[in-house]
């Protein structure tokens, strides 16, 4: 029959499926309105033929006068009415006076993913965009007086003020002509000739009789030197033994006052005064004027003491001496000798040359004195906190005693967040209690950005959930946000999934990791089930696990494991996607890993008693448990490229988690492929090389408009989309980036930009002043290492490698290289070096003639042309030579080395993994013309390309071969 409308029975079927077939028959001109029963009528704009057996409920037939009817009823139905037969009545309604039922608050919107149109290509911008400036500025908070302590007495001032007294002519030319230093070189060297070379040189001419007659008193000459020392060491002891090296004070700068904030280098201070203090200060103390000395310390601490006993907080306050820190450890760092009260900066480990931060000692260092005042001192914060007087404790735990940590938990267990958080910020306490503080403190965008920067997220949530649950629910739904747009789904969704109530949000999220493919396919998989997301999502799973292919490419190793771990919420579906994934590992050997006796191989194990306790018993019982592989026999692996070029230029390239190959073609823009050569998708942007995201979830595709100017798009690989960025001044660009923040370097300093904003914005600066960049940047997940050049305090160079932990950006090695670098002039034809993500450095050395034949003479290879490549770490170094003049240096990426030596019309390449004796890999690329080829180590592999149009990609071992490909225009 032709229906022109239908009743849906929605109190019978139930208001879901009476939906799902409404929209299984909605149109455009159709309505939906409800009847006084509940029952829904739905019209349509033209009449449909159904069976009436199969109709998705009571067929309506439309009449001659204009209206609707139920079978029977079609004589009452009159123009704009329904006629409906209920008991044995016709009933009518008319139809425009029903209420309407709108359809689109059905839809769930969050599943779908937003495509853009995006242009041809990105076109050069004219110059470089302007770079904001966007470091937080470090806080300096004042205790003093946020406790409202007036200004130190003047016997105080006198006491403990590193200035020189008033009223001196030394004075009078500072404030004329500003601050200058403590006593130069030149000042230091009349000291020492008035003071020790004068009196010797009397003694000696008095023993040889040359000053008989002319009236000199050697005595007299002596002792007016011993004066001339005791004032010396009043004046001068203080600012002898003040400052040096880069330690970090209180308020957040350096020892030589440059500020903490990026870590800037600074010279290193001069010594010779500090020795000369040190010598003089030793000499004055064995004198009668050691009493003087004694005394005047003594007389200070029975002031201080009775002040602090007698409660008057704004005198002994005023007048108390803060702490120094050097008691807390030891170390090789020399202590020089002070006869005024010291004062002393935290010491930190800086980037700066030279000798580490120097400390004093005086009569007041000693245990004694120190113990009695850190006594006096705790005792004294006690009584201010239960006075209420929360200020003046958080002062001298912070100042006095040093005790940073004391005073962030006093002020946060006082409710100033704050002020805690200021403080805990400004004295470089833990990056996750800076975040949990200004997140307490409603500063929201302060706390992400901190976070964000030093990859605090997960530990800040977990110190605020034992505190706040809400605030811990905001601050995760910021992390998945920030995980969102850097282009990491995956990591979006284990941020949000230990909270259920956030769990809705993360639909679109897993849907863009499935189409990722490969091992993020796998983990995401789990989720959606978890979620109960159908059948769809339960037949591709199935699919998956029982598919062939690698089973890392495909997804089915990590599918497997992450169903041992999060069960799918339906019970049927997870027996069945558990007995699967237990017969995939059993067929596949484990999870990825060989099973052995290591604690890698008890999680496998583990894993898969889990699979088995969900599993079929039928199936559980019958099926063997995994068993590792055998190895292949250790042999040297050889590859050999494609016979012939492709027909477009490879520029770079790199292999992601799903087997899939991005290439950069150049002007000819950027292309995925299939490991066969297949086209999957293709951007016309054109790119000279591109920063990979460490989740493969993105990529910044970069053209090189001139030698430092580059233009920047973002491409991401889940909804294939292409973003203009910005077009900035680059020397050098780490090859790879976390999503949001890249490394760059103008050859000078590094600086870390936020490639999530509309124009680039720097949001941490690391090296600066006289340092410069040898080479390029080497990085990994975890760290970052590159050669830096800076000059001594005499003007010679020191270089140097320097390896920083990410993403705080913590400096954790500083090895010296200058003896790598000093290569013999006449072995020497070319030399280039490149450092390692470990903090070594790889340097080649091509030698021939009698150099050659000396340099292999271990290796008995003939004489010829060979090439020498050394690490330098701080492990014994290790030498390689292969035969070949190499034309370039060795390529890095990571700890991933390759050296590329022409050999005929052809090019072989040597790769290897860290530092070796051996290559791991002989590559060979015929008919290849160039000085090398191309590395980058990504998901578990190493791709090899060169500019001829051919890439090669291996596992990260050597030992299997992952794809060997031309690149064509087809």
């Amino acid at each position: 029959m032709n229906a022109a409308g239908f009743v849906l029975d929605v109190p019978l079927t139930g208001p879901a499926e009476a939906a799902e077939r409404v929209l299984d028959l909605w149109c455009d001109g159709a309505r939906l309105r409800e009847l006084p029963d509940g029952r829904w009528l739905l019209t349509l704009p033209e009449p449909v033929r159904v069976r009436a057996g199969r109709a998705p409920g009571l067929p309506l037939e439309g009449t001659g006068r204009g209206g609707l009817a139920a079978p029977g009823a079609s004589d009452g139905a009159a123009s704009g009415h329904l006629a409906l037969v209920r008991g044995g009545v016709v009933e009518i309604h008319v139809v425009d006076r029903l209420p309407e039922v709108d359809p689109s608050g059905w839809l769930l919107l969050t599943g779908l993913t937003l495509h853009r149109p995006r242009p041809l290509g990105v076109a050069p911008a004219p110059d470089a965009a302007p770079v904001e400036e966007s470091l937080p500025p470090r806080p300096r908070p004042d205790l003093r007086a946020a406790a409202g302590i007036r200004p130190a007495s003047g016997r105080a001032r006198r006491l403990t003020s590193d200035k020189p007294p008033a009223g001196t002519a030394r004075r009078r030319r500072r404030r004329r002509r500003g601050p200058e230093p403590a006593v130069d070189e030149r000042t230091a060297a009349v000291i020492v000739v008035l003071v020790i070379v004068l009196p010797l040189s009397m003694v000696v001419l008095h023993g040889l009789g040359l000053l008989d007659g002319h009236g000199i008193d050697p005595g007299g000459v002596v002792v007016a030197s011993a004066v001339a020392a005791l004032a010396y060491a009043l004046l001068f002891g203080r600012s002898a033994a003040r400052g040096g090296g880069t330690g970090t004070s209180t308020d957040g700068t350096s020892a030589d006052g440059t500020s903490a904030e990026g870590t800037r280098a600074a010279a290193p201070r001069r010594t010779a005064p500090r020795r000369l203090g040190h010598l003089l200060a030793r000499l004055t103390l064995r004198t009668p004027a050691a009493r003087l000395l004694h005394g005047r310390h003594a007389r200070y601490l029975r002031d201080l003491t009775r002040a602090f006993e007698q409660h008057r907080w704004d005198d002994a306050l005023r007048d108390a001496l803060p702490l120094a820190s050097a008691h807390r450890g030891g170390g090789t760092t020399r202590v020089w000798l002070s006869l005024s009260l010291p004062k002393r900066f935290t010491g930190a480990l800086r980037p700066t040359p030279g000798e580490g931060p120097a400390a004093s000692v005086s009569p007041l260092s000693g245990p004694t004195a120190y113990q009695h005042l850190s006594a006096l001192y705790r005792h004294a914060a006690e009584r201010l906190e239960q006075q209420g007087r929360t200020d003046e404790a958080a002062f001298v735990l912070a100042d006095l005693l040093d005790a940073p940590a004391e005073a962030v938990a006093l002020l946060d267990r006082h409710g100033r967040p704050a002020q805690a958080a200021e403080l805990a910020e400004g004295r470089n306490l833990p990056a996750d209690q800076v975040v949990r503080l200004w997140w307490r403190a409603g500063e929201h965008e302060r706390a992400v950005r901190t976070a964000h920067r030093r990859g605090v997220f997960a530990r800040a949530v977990e110190r605020l959930d034992a505190t706040d649950p809400q605030a811990a629910r905001a601050l995760r739904a910021a992390w998945a946000e920030h995980c969102r747009a850097a282009g990491d789904r995956l990591g979006a969704v284990e941020a949000v999934w230990p909270d259920a109530a956030l769990r809705p949000t993360i639909a679109a999220d897993l849907r863009d990791a499935v189409a990722l493919g490969g091992p993020l396919r796998g983990r995401a998989l789990p989720y959606l089930l978890a979620l109960d997301a159908g059948d769809a999502t339960r037949a591709l799973a199935r699919a998956v696990l029982d598919g062939d292919g690698d089973p890392h490419t495909t997804g089915r190793s990590a599918l497997a494991a992450a169903l041992a771990v999060l069960p799918a919420a339906d019970a049927a579906t997870d027996r069945e996607l558990a007995t699967a994934a237990a017969r995939a590992a059993a067929r596949d050997g484990g999870f990825g890993g060989a099973l052995g006796s290591g604690p890698g191989a008890v999680a496998e194990r583990a894993l898969f008693d889990r699979l088995l306790r969900r599993a079929d018993p039928l199936t559980a019982a019958d099926l063997a448990r995994p068993r590792p592989r055998p190895r292949p026999p250790a042999a040297a692996l050889r590859y050999t490229a494609a016979d012939r070029p492709g027909t477009l230029p490879v520029l770079d390239a790199a292999r992601l988690a799903s087997g899939s190959l991005l290439v950069a073609c150049g002007q000819a823009g950027v292309r995925l492929l299939a490991p066969d050569g297949r086209v999957r998708a293709r951007w016309d942007t054109p790119a000279d090389r591109f920063v990979l995201a460490d989740h493969g979830g993105s990529a910044l595709l970069v053209e090189d408009h001139g030698p430092e100017l580059r233009g920047f798009a973002r491409l991401d690989l889940a909804t294939r989309t292409v973003r203009p960025w910005t077009t900035l001044r680059a020397r050098q660009l780490a090859p790879s980036f976390d999503g949001r923040h890249l490394i760059a370097s103008d050859g000078r300093e590094l600086v870390v930009l936020d490639t999530l904003t509309p124009r680039p914005t720097v949001v941490w600066r690391e090296l600066g002043g006289d340092q410069r960049l040898v080479g390029g940047i080497t990085r990994t997940p975890g760290g970052c290492a590159a050669v830096v050049r800076s000059p001594l305090p005499d003007g010679s160079p020191l270089t140097e490698v320097w390896r920083w932990d990410l993403p705080g950006w913590e400096l954790r090695g500083r090895l010296r290289v200058d003896d790598a670098l000093a290569v013999e002039p006449l072995a020497a034809v070319a030399l280039a070096a490149v450092a390692l993500a470990a903090g070594s450095l790889l340097t080649a050395t091509t030698a021939s003639g009698a150099a050659a034949t000396a340099a292999t003479a271990a290796t008995a290879t003939a004489p010829g042309d060979h090439t020498l490549l050394c690490w330098t770490s701080e492990r014994p170094d290790t030498e390689l030579c292969v035969d070949g003049r190499a034309s370039a240096g060795p390529a890095a990426d990571g700890d991933h080395w390759a050296l590329t030596v022409p050999e005929g019309a052809d090019l072989r390449v040597h790769t290897g993994t860290g530092q070796s004796s051996a290559p791991a890999l002989t590559l060979r690329f015929p008919d290849a013309a160039g000085p090398r080829t191309g590395l980058r180590h990504h998901a578990g592999a190493v791709t090899h390309w060169h500019r001829s149009g051919r890439v090669l990609a291996t596992s990260a071992d050597g030992s299997a071969l992952l794809a060997n490909l031309r690149v064509t225009t087809g």
